[in-house]
């Protein structure tokens, strides 16, 4: 098996709007784990936002896309999820030799509480989190799994418990990726990527990006055309791919902390 960087596969990106209309299959790469994204996503934001030798932390790894690349590209990581079965995987994912050696580590334990790592400790974040129950990873059997939630309140006031977490491990004036998408309910638009991001906002990050992802491949797409064309809406096919960064201490904000939107003591009722 070839563990090489990708040559023809893969190009860096230079606009907010990414389309991946072949996914990568580099590597130890699969796309047989539901939800799991493109490793094109990791692999631009690595290289955009670290240098070799750092360390990066994914803290909903899933399949371990995230840290197949850290390794490719010869950064230290480490991959924390909820359920062990995905650790597992990522644990197998990563078997394979690569030169320069970097340390990629994976553990069983929760976003909500990284205690066991120190403030100020994380050069880069890269997560993708659940889109609230649209994809149920651990049918109810894990308690605090976010993906068992179907309110969408809920799921933001925990997601700004995990935010909190992940801003007091990253460094300052580094990074924190989010690849986040919305759902629908009542036929209607539920705008959870927004949500999500107020809340990261809330604690103190500031927004470098917001990059569109276009979706390929959707196995429902065909299911739900006829469905949308009858009930008029139009199915969601996008992601978006929110950066922020973490502020340095004590500084000046008021040239990028905007306050067009008014902040949210919850989310929007759906």
């Amino acid at each position: 098996m070839s563990t090489d960087s990708p040559a023809v596969e893969y190009l860096p990106e230079f606009t907010t709007v990414w389309s991946f209309p072949k996914r990568g299959n580099w590597a130890t790469h699969k796309s047989d784990y539901r939800g799991n994204f493109a490793p094109q996503v990791p692999r631009n934001l690595i290289e955009m936002y670290s240098e070799e030798g750092d360390s990066i932390l994914d803290p909903m790894v899933g399949a371990g896309t995230t840290l197949i690349e850290a390794k490719l590209l010869a950064r230290h990581a480490l991959g924390i999820d909820i359920n062990p079965d995905a650790a597992k995987l990522t644990e197998e994912a990563l078997k394979f030799a690569h030169h320069p050696p970097t340390k990629q580590k994976v553990m069983v334990g929760d976003a909500h509480d990284l205690s066991f790592l120190k403030d100020d400790s994380i050069d880069l974040i890269i997560t993708h989190p659940p889109y609230m129950n649209i994809i149920k990873y651990s049918d109810g059997k894990i308690p605090s799994d976010i993906s068992n939630i179907s309110s969408l309140p809920k799921f933001c006031d925990e997601i700004e418990i995990v935010s909190k977490e992940l801003f007091r491990v990253l460094k300052p004036d580094k990074y924190c990726a989010i690849l986040i998408g919305d759902t629908r309910k009542g036929k209607h638009f539920v705008p959870l990527a927004f949500n999500v991001m107020q809340r990261f906002l809330k604690v103190g990050f500031v927004l470098k990006e917001d990059i569109i992802k276009v979706q390929h491949n959707c196995t429902t797409t065909g299911r739900w055309r006829t469905k949308a064309l009858q009930d008029k809406f139009y199915l969601i096919m996008h992601e978006h791919l929110f950066v922020f960064r973490k502020p340095r201490e004590g500084e000046d904000l008021s040239r990028v902390k905007f306050s067009l939107i008014p902040p949210m003591n919850s989310c929007t009722p759906y």
